[in-house]
């Protein structure tokens, strides 16, 4: 029971849900110049997977077109994104690197 003053008011406490923020999938697109190697060494260096599981998403990218290297909150894939852009440059291959929401 609330006893209440007649100046006074009662708050009541009101729980909002947030919604968990929107994932993005980081993907590679397949070109005909990149080699193989340099794709699998791409994903076990900024997606942190072993050599078997990297060889298994550039098989994807080869075959399909796309593969999908992770999913991640926008800011992290958007860090991915420019960090694979920026060292497939460096080392003069084409490989691009996208995000999309998930």
């Amino acid at each position: 029971m609330v006893i209440k003053k007649q100046d006074e008011s009662v708050l009541e406490s009101e729980v909002t849900r947030l919604k968990p923020p929107p994932l993005y999938k980081v993907m590679l697109l397949n070109d005909d110049f990149t080699p193989m190697d340099f794709v699998v060494t791409v994903i076990q260096k900024f997606f942190g997977l072993d050599r078997e599981q990297a060889t298994r998403i550039m098989l994807k990218v080869h075959r399909e077109g796309v593969g999908v290297c992770g999913v991640f909150p926008r800011d992290v894939a958007a860090t991915k994104v420019e960090q694979v852009s920026t060292y497939a440059r460096q080392h003069q291959h084409p490989l691009a690197c996208v995000m999309e929401e998930n």
